[in-house]
This record gives structure tokens, sequence and C-alpha cells, in this order.
């Protein structure tokens, strides 16, 4: 029986693809290592989109006339020359050593027992390519699906292992379906376990962005197998980071530079130490004619340059990986420095949420716990985090759970709701812990608070009763008696105190007078920005600046 027809080997490549492309967004939100640049899925798509288009140039030929050992070569070398970034440049490694491995064993079906010694001999060229090989990342999750393979040789029969000439092209996709559907379950165990290996990960929450694109793509080589319209293999989906927190080891470096050199008698080992003093993530593949080059680094013209008099330099993509780490914060509404904020009532926490904050539920009483805070600020997307604690008797709290804090987090001094909502509007995201804390502190210091509560006792003085209006300011009672006039005269009070034309009034659950009557009792002068809280307790919250 001929080996598989490239219409075959096309069907199952595209399929891959197709399968990659189909949650390509999900690999890349997941990618924080190396770089938290957003484009590990990226990368891997077009490795595998060159391999595709050549594919469709050698469409309509026969493997009799192409040959399978040519046809290998020329993709390896396809994969090669379209690979960009770690991933890209590491799954070009993976299809070469499987495609060596293929082309050294001329004239013998393609098998369990070849396809198990193809993957060995991938992983072994993908860790190969790596100088210093990080567990946790798509480089062991390759290796496991491998193992994987070799695994289950010992449990099949001898017929299945090495296929006989009676098979049919069906029952030979079929039982390589089959043990790749296994070696799938295998990888997707190994990638649930990239966290426990390496620690960015575990930081940020994720699995390992690689290793889930190449599950993704041997899902979708089984689907290849099964026939057009096979369902793809369930493969998990994965959630985003809770943060990023790009600060890992080439960070450093703004520009992913990628280019290949051509010639004769090329040296990856002469070049690799004048690259490494250049950057890092420093990755040279190929052969003596054909080297492909990747390295993270200020200076990409210096990394080329090294080259002049060795090879003509092709083929070159440079990505400024600052950028693309801001665009992956951006769409993941993620960035340097957030805000979580105690907060009662569901306008309120509406209000905080519209200006970026991560609400933390005050209750009745506006006092949580040093653990909900924690989780609070463990659960913000953001590397770093500033807490409003709205009163005085959270400040404690929030400070304790700043110090039991994994991630960097520091206390504003906003001793109310009103105070903590108009210090929020002062947060720069992309702004350092320390700077947006400043802000903040500022604009609390430039804040006159206030409020209208109702009475909850007698007042010993005589003032007022159980139930009356009652207004204060920064604390003190300045008004009783009825709640317009009470009203009325603690915006007058307060304005003053801070010469300010606008005050702002949030109307609380049981306020006697309905927020879009409140103008009625507003001072000559002085223009209300008006909002519902629906807090309980205060009628009225009140701020100047």
């Amino acid at each position: 029986m001929p080996d598989p027809s490239i219409a075959r080997f096309r069907r199952v490549v595209s399929s891959a693809l197709a399968s990659l492309e189909s949650r390509r967004q999900e690999v890349n939100d997941l990618n924080v290592f190396p770089v938290a640049d957003g484009d590990t899925g990226d990368n891997m798509a077009m490795t595998l989109r060159a391999v595709l288009e050549e594919l469709d140039r050698v469409d309509g030929q026969g493997l009799d006339e192409v040959g399978r050992t040519v046809l290998v070569q020329t993709l390896a070398r396809a994969a090669l020359m379209g690979a960009r970034g770690n991933s890209g440049v590491i799954l070009s490694q993976i299809v070469r050593g499987a495609a060596e491995e293929l082309a050294s064993r001329p004239g013998e079906l393609v098998d369990p027992l070849l396809v198990a010694a193809a993957f060995a001999s991938a992983a072994d060229a993908a860790y190969d390519s790596v100088r210093e090989p990080a567990e946790g990342t798509m480089l062991t999750v390759f290796r496991e699906m491998a193992h994987s393979l070799t695994r289950q040789l010992a449990h099949l029969s001898a017929d299945k292992q090495r296929l006989g000439a009676d098979v049919s092209e069906e029952q030979q996709d079929a039982i390589l379906a089959e043990v790749l559907e296994r070696a799938i379950a295998d990888g997707e165990r190994a990638v649930a376990r990239t966290p426990e290996q390496l620690a960015v990960l575990r930081e940020s929450g994720v699995v390992d962005a690689g290793g889930h694109g190449l599950v993704l793509i041997l899902a979708g080589v089984v689907a290849g197998l099964r026939g057009d319209g096979a369902p793809l293999p369930e493969v998990t989906h994965h959630e985003p980071p809770k943060l990023t927190r790009p600060h890992h080891e080439d960070s450093r470096y703004r520009y992913c530079t990628n280019f290949i050199v051509s010639g004769t008698g090329l040296d990856d080992r002469a070049v690799l130490p004048r690259l490494e003093a250049l950057g890092d993530s420093v990755l040279v593949v190929g052969d003596e004619a054909t080297l492909k080059v990747h390295v993270h680094t200020d200076t990409p013209e210096a990394a080329m340059a090294l080259f002049e008099g060795a090879g003509e330099v092709g083929n070159v993509d440079i990505a400024d990986m600052r950028q693309q780490v801001a665009e992956r914060d951006a769409r993941l509404g993620t960035g340097r420095t957030g805000v979580i904020a105690v907060a009662a009532g569901p306008g309120m926490e509406r209000l905080f949420a519209e200006l970026g904050a991560d609400v933390v539920p005050g209750g009745e009483t506006l006092n949580p716990s040093t653990a909900e805070l924690l989780a609070g600020i463990h659960g913000a997307q953001a590397e770093e985090v500033l807490v409003l604690p709205s009163s005085s008797n959270v400040i404690m709290a929030a400070e304790r759970a700043c110090e039991l804090s994994e991630k960097p987090a520091r206390v504003v001094s906003a001793k109310s709701q009103q105070a903590s909502l108009l210090a929020l509007v002062e947060l720069d995201p992309t702004a350092a812990l320390d700077e947006n804390a400043a802000r903040l502190e500022a604009a609390v210091a430039e804040v006159a608070t206030g409020g209208v509560a109702p009475a909850a006792r007698d007042d010993a003085q005589g003032r007022f009763k159980r139930g009356d209006a009652v207004g204060f300011v920064a604390g003190e009672i300045v008004a009783w008696g009825g709640a317009g006039s009470t009203l009325s005269a603690t915006i007058t009070i307060l304005a003053d105190a801070r010469d300010a034309e606008i005050v702002t009034v949030i109307g609380g659950a049981a306020a006697p007078i309905p927020l879009e009557q409140v103008d009625a009792h507003v001072p000559d002068g002085v223009e209300l920005e008006k909002h519902e809280g629906g807090q309980p307790s205060w009628w009225w919250l009140l701020a100047a600046q």
C-alpha cells in the first residue's frame, strides 16, 4: 500500500490549522511567558499556515512524483521560513524533528510505531533548539504527548503497532486517530500541570499558552484523520490571566526580532554568544545553508549586522513587544494599577464599577473582613492594587489585607464612600502603584464630605429627636430638623468649606425626597451633580471639591 496521498496530508494539516484558528485568541490571551505580548496563537498559526501554503504549491502531485523524503524536508523548511516568535520557532522545530524521522524511513507506512518515533524526534529537536529550556512550557507538553504515544505502543497489538499492506486508508487513519486522541488527553493533563512548574504561570493564574496551542493542533489532526465533518475532540477552555505581570527576565527588551540568514557554511554556535550580548530569548535554528534567528533586543539592526559577510539577511519581522503587551492588556481589560473599593448600595456599586474599580460589598455596616478584602485584591485584573476603604472602620482591615497580599497593594485613606468615588476619578491604570497612590491621596485631601441621615436616637442636648434629619460635614453635626431644610443647610456649609460651585449628591435607599426633587432645596450659586446610590443608613451622601 502506498503512503497517504498529499491530499490526505493536506486535509490533516488544514484541520490542525482550523482547530488552532478557532481558538487562536484564547491562546493569545493566555500568553504571559516568556513575554506577555499576546501573540503565541498568532505565531503558531503563521507556522502552520506556511506549511499549508507549501502543500498547496505541490497540490495535484502524487507522493510517487514528489517523494516523501523531499516533501517532508520541503515542509520542514516552509515551517522554518514562516516561523515567528518563540512559539512559532519551537513549533517549526517540532515539524522539522518529525519530518527528519519520517524522511529517514522511506517506504515505511505511517503507523503508530512511526508516529511515536516521529514525536520523540520532534520533542528532542524542540528541546535542542532552546539554550535554556524551561519546564512548564510547550516543550514539556509536547514531550508528554510523545511519551504518551510510546507508552501506548506497549498496549497495542502487533498488527496495530506496525500496519500491514492489507490495511485500508480508512483503517490506517482510524488507528492513528485513536492513539493520537489518547495523546491529547495526556497533553491536556500536562497543560493543567504547567502552573505547578512555572512560577509566572502560577502567579498569573493561567496555563501555558504554547502547550494549549499544541493540544488544539493535535485535536485538529485527529479530526482531519477522521474525515470531513468529523467533530474536533473536546479540549478544555482556559480563562485568560487574572493579572498581567510582564516582570520576568526578558521583559527588559522591546523588539521581538526574526529574520532568515541564507548562505553557505553558516554556524549557529559562533553567533549565539554575540546575539545573547544584544538581548535574550535567543533561538537560532536551521542548517549550514539557512538559519532562522529569533531574539528579543533593543537593537534589531545590530542583531542583523552580526551576519554581514556570512550570508544574506531576509524575511525580517520586527514586533514592538511593549505595544503588543499594551494591546493585550487593553483587550483583556487589565492594567498595571487597579482599585478595589468598599461600597454599600446597588447604585454605589455601579458607580464604582463604571469608574473601573472592583467592588467589595460592605454590607449594612460597611465593614468587610480582612479575608474579603484580600480576596478582592487577588481577584483584581491588575498587577498592583489600591484599596479604597470608604470608612475609617475599614482602614485597619484594609492595611492588614495589603500586608498579606501576594501582589503589591496600598490603602488610600478615603473614609467615606463619596470620598472614595471622587478620588477614583484620578486613577491612571497605566501608571505605577506609588504614583497612583499619591494622586488619589491628594484628591482625598481636596474633598470635603458630608451627608444627611435620620437620627438614630433623641439628642442629649435636645436639638433633635429620633427620626429627624441630621446634617454632617467632616463628621460634625451642622444642621437638623426637617429633611429639606437640613439638606439645604448642609449643602450650603459644605460648599462654603471648599468654595465649591458643584456639590455631588448621592441619594440613599430610604431618602424622603426623590433625587429629581432635590434641586428645590439647593442654595443659590450651587450646582448639583446627582446620582442614585441606594446606600443604607444615609439619606444623602454629599461631597465637594
